[in-house]
């Protein structure tokens, strides 16, 4: 069997299209230890194409990070041949809160083999995984940041919480999940190491290895919101809670965002009005993710700037020789 895909993203897109199928986009991860990563990776890619999963999936050593796509009809026989899996038996799924803001949220299969499953920059041997924090629902996460005793941290890169954020969250300037850790003990954590120290980000891996390298550094009170804001928006929605979170949540699939509440808290990059849909320059040698509104989207033609505006329009031959 074919272990990779062949079709170009207009032959994705109408092979789905005349599939007629109602996708729900999921996420989930789990570490664990694998001994085989490219042996399990080929078994997974087996097994969701004939059940024509789509998405993006990272396999390691220390687990298995995914953001994939189901088609409705499979869900359940997605959900068993999981159960199936040891380590992923019962595994908690998190289903997107809002799949209407693209047409498709994932066109390809990829599962790919990694040396990790999170880019984390960390080497110490002697640091354990699963010596992780304390795990908030979404009741208790509420109750909790209301304590004066406690510190919010935003563990997401700037481009992601400057759409959607917790009310009361320290918002990181940071671009990476490898630098926010140092970057967060030097500036927010030093002098605070006996508060409450609470953390989110979009599902919940990337606190899930900061929880357990600050008690591996040493923090006793570390929280982290169990599922991320996927689950949290989720359930305050389905439980009746309040729903602190503000804005859209950034997603890293063809929606690149999903409105969690009403509010628009950021601004065109390019006019400065109120916007928080993010761009992705259409300048093959530019790409640069970026928030515009819709004018300057249909004025700029989905550019970051003029000069990409003026290069998208040149032949394919010039765009080539100016890439080189």
């Amino acid at each position: 069997m074919q272990l990779w895909n062949t079709l170009n993203k207009e032959e994705l897109e109408a092979k789905w299209r005349a599939s007629g199928y109602k996708f729900v986009t999921i996420s989930f991860y789990q570490y664990a230890h694998i001994p085989n990563p490219r042996l399990f990776r080929d078994h997974l890619f087996q097994m969701w194409s004939a059940i024509d999963v789509v998405g993006r999936t990272y396999v390691a050593k220390e687990g298995i990070n995914a953001q994939i796509a189901v088609p409705l009809h499979s869900l359940d026989r997605f959900r068993d041949e999981l159960n199936q899996i040891e380590f992923l038996n019962s595994i908690r799924l998190n289903i997107a809160v809002d799949d209407a803001e693209a047409e498709f949220s994932f066109l390809k299969l990829k599962i790919k083999v990694r040396d990790k499953i999170l880019a984390d920059g960390l080497s110490d041997e002697t640091f354990d995984v699963t010596n992780k924090g304390k795990h908030l629902n979404a009741e208790e996460f509420n109750q909790l940041t209301d304590d004066p005793n406690t510190i919010l941290i935003d563990f997401r890169n700037h481009y992601e919480s400057e759409v959607g954020h917790f009310k009361g969250a320290i918002l990181p300037d940071v671009d990476t999940f490898r630098e926010s850790l140092p970057f967060i003990e030097e500036e927010y954590l030093k002098g605070n190491e006996d508060k409450n120290l609470v953390m989110y980000c979009t599902g919940g891996i990337r606190c899930e290895k900061a929880s357990a390298w600050f008690r591996h550094r040493g923090f006793k009170n570390v929280h982290q919101l169990e599922g991320g804001i996927i689950k949290y928006a989720n359930d305050c929605r389905e439980n009746g809670l309040e729903n602190k979170f503000i804005g859209k949540n950034f997603v890293f699939d063809e929606r690149r965002g999903e409105r969690i509440s009403d509010d628009i808290i950021s601004v065109c990059h390019q006019c400065g009005n109120p916007a928080d849909t993010h761009t992705n320059c259409a300048n093959d040698a530019c790409h640069l993710l970026f928030i515009q509104c819709d004018d300057c989207k249909s004025n700029m033609g989905n550019c970051c700037s003029d000069d990409c505006h003026h290069t998208i329009h040149l032949s394919e031959e010039e765009q080539k020789e100016l890439r080189k």
